[in-house]
C-alpha cells in the first residue's frame, strides 16, 4: 500500500476546504483557471490511459458502462448543484439548512473518483484529482458557511469528503486484489462507470463559456498546459 497517496488525496481536498476560512471572499477567476487546468489533464488523463485500459478486456458492454456513468453524474448534479465544477450557489434564504443531498452526492463521487487510482497510470490520475479537488472542496465549504452550519461542522464535514477518495482507493485495492469475493471479475466495468463520470466532469468544466475574454485567453492557457503535462507523461511511458 502506497500511503503517499492517500496522503495527498486528503490533503489536498482538506486544505482546498478550510482555505476557505483564510479568505473573506472567494476569486472566481483563481478557481476557474485551475478548474480548466484540472478538467483538461482530467480529461487527457481518461482519454489516453483509462479508456484503453478496460477496452483491453474483451467486453462488448464497456461502452454501455462508460455512457452509464456520464448519465449517473448528470443525476448527482441535480443534487450537488455542481460544487464538484468548483460552483458557489448563493441560499435563497437566511435560515440554517444542513444540505443533505449535496454532502451525500459529493460523498459518493469523491469515492468513486478513487477507485481507478489502483490501475496503471494512476499517478498521473493521482493528482489530475488532487488537483480537481481544491476548487471543488472550497466551494462546498463556501455553501456550508453560507448555510450558516457552524465552524466545527464545516470541518467535520470538510474532513468526511476529504476521507472519500482515499476510501475509493482502498474498495478498489481489495476488489482488484479479490479480497472481496468475485466482484473483482466486474472490475473493469466499475472503472467504465468511473470513466463516464470523468469525462462529464472534465467535458462540463473545459466547455463552461466565460463573459470575460480575457480570461477566456487565460483558460485556454490552463487547458493548453494541463493537455501538455498529461501528453508529456503518456509520452515517457
Amino acid at each position: 500500500m502506497e500511503y503517499w497517496k492517500l496522503i495527498i488525496l486528503f490533503s489536498s481536498c482538506f486544505f482546498g476546504g478550510i482555505s476557505v476560512f483564510l479568505f473573506q471572499k472567494e476569486n472566481p477567476k483563481r478557481i476557474k483557471l485551475l478548474l480548466s487546468f484540472s478538467g483538461a489533464y482530467l480529461f487527457s488523463i481518461t482519454v489516453l490511459h483509462l479508456i484503453p485500459d478496460v477496452y483491453q478486456v474483451a467486453d462488448h458492454y464497456i461502452g454501455m458502462f462508460i455512457l452509464g456513468g456520464f448519465l449517473f453524474q448528470i443525476v448527482l448534479e441535480q443534487f450537488s448543484d455542481g460544487i464538484e465544477h468548483g460552483h458557489v450557489h448563493r441560499p435563497e434564504h437566511n435560515q440554517y439548512v444542513f444540505p443533505f443531498a449535496i454532502m451525500i452526492s459529493l460523498c459518493l463521487h469523491a469515492l468513486l473518483e478513487g477507485m481507478p487510482l489502483t490501475q496503471g497510470h494512476q499517478n498521473e490520475l493521482l493528482f489530475g484529482i488532487a488537483l480537481h479537488h481544491i476548487p471543488a472542496s472550497f466551494a462546498l465549504a463556501s455553501v456550508l458557511l453560507q448555510n450558516r452550519v457552524n465552524k466545527n461542522m464545516i470541518i467535520g464535514m470538510i474532513v468526511l469528503f476529504s476521507l472519500m477518495t482515499p476510501a475509493g482507493y482502498l474498495l478498489s485495492a481489495g476488489i482488484s486484489n479479490g479480497s472481496m469475493g468475485n466482484i473483482d471479475a466486474y472490475f473493469n466495468r466499475i472503472m467504465a462507470v468511473v470513466i463516464g463520470i470523468f469525462l462529464h466532469i472534465s467535458t462540463t468544466i473545459l466547455f463552461e463559456s466565460s463573459v470575460d475574454h480575457h480570461f477566456n485567453k487565460r483558460k485556454l492557457v490552463a487547458v493548453l498546459a494541463g493537455t501538455s503535462i498529461a501528453v508529456i507523461g503518456f509520452m515517457l511511458h
